[in-house]
């Protein structure tokens, strides 16, 4: 089963015996138990038909005691295996229960950054019963479009950069981009179309600092920009690591080259999928290209993996990240 199919039906209240939710995505496992939760009992009785387990703390013959109680006043039963991974070398002690599952509990595994072997008799009998919930990562360049999804499931207007801005903030940590989007719900009007001066305002982010800014002025070969920024990093290691201006200077340079190699064979929405970038981008991307040839390209990645290793202490035992920093963003403008 797919996300929103599990979450409709859950919604409709059309409860599965076992869901078996596994993967990358923890804050889609996440949202799908608390989502279970809240909708297949009452308040009232949980206390008596509500049990949690923990994966590394539990036998699977406790999970499976626990499942085959019945419900004490009400019509189901939650049992929620969280850390569920912890049990995978003892899964096939479930397959019984799993044959032949208590229709009035709903058994839940929060299988967190793993899969079952869906070859072997446990993974078949769960794909074959349509128990298993795959949830994969969502992909970077992915983010901003689940940014705006985000918004919209609470209400709230949002406009494309703020989007990518707070992605960009944020990162693929979709459980701290959710709780911020809760917590601008209760800070804006409902009118008010979430931009970035307001993500500047009650999120922390700095609209002319960031890493954004930073690719956006190397884009441009704005050089002023990007070294004002530059120093401004050095200054504030704390909030601008090197480590994470070095991985994300490797990763734009490697989709501009890759940009370089199929811009002329696909159409934008292929090329952009191609590269992994929002298409919003293209069109840096596009700047970018005519400022850095394949043959700069190669010269700076040569730049950045030398800088990487000073950063480490190859070769240097004197050189602060903040001058390395500086420097390297001076090799590659020029």
């Amino acid at each position: 089963m797919k996300y929103n199919e599990v979450i409709q039906s859950i919604n409709n209240a059309q409860y599965l015996p076992v869901y078996f939710l596994q993967g990358d995505n923890a804050h889609y496992i996440d949202e799908i138990t608390n989502l279970l939760i809240e909708k297949v009992l009452d308040v009232s009785e949980r206390d008596f038909n509500q049990t949690i387990f923990y994966g590394k703390d539990s036998s699977a013959d406790q999970i499976i005691d626990a499942a085959k109680r019945y419900p004490l006043m009400s019509s189901y039963q939650l049992v929620i295996v969280k850390e569920a991974q912890h049990l995978l070398r003892y899964m096939d002690s479930f397959e019984s229960y799993f044959k032949d599952p208590v229709p009035t509990t709903v058994l839940v595994f929060n299988f967190k950054n793993k899969k079952i072997d869906k070859r072997k008799a446990v993974g078949k009998l769960l794909a074959k019963n349509k128990s298993i919930v795959d949830l994969e990562a969502v992909k970077d360049y992915q983010i901003p479009d689940w940014v705006m999804g985000c918004a919209k499931k609470h209400q709230l207007k949002m406009d494309q950069k703020a989007s990518i801005l707070i992605s960009e903030f944020l990162g693929s940590d979709l459980s701290s981009i959710d709780s911020t989007l809760q917590k601008l719900k209760l800070l804006v009007d409902s009118t008010q179309t979430i931009d970035v001066d307001i993500v500047q305002k009650h999120v922390g982010f700095s609209k002319d600092f960031n890493l954004f800014e930073l690719q956006n002025a190397i884009a441009s070969k704005n050089i002023q920009k990007a070294n004002f920024i530059a120093k401004h990093f050095a200054h504030n290691p704390k909030n601008y690591p090197l480590v994470l201006t070095l991985g994300n200077l490797y990763s734009f340079f490697t989709k501009l080259m890759k940009y370089h190699f199929y811009v002329n064979q696909l159409s934008n929405a292929q090329l952009a999928g191609k590269i992994g970038v929002n298409p919003y981008f293209l069109k840096q991307y596009e700047q970018a290209s005519r400022y850095y040839s394949k043959g700069k390209l190669a010269k700076i990645f040569g730049y950045l993996r030398h800088y990487d290793l000073m950063s480490k202490g190859v070769n240097n035992s004197s050189v602060k990240d903040d001058e390395i920093l500086k420097e390297m963003i001076f090799k590659i403008m020029h």
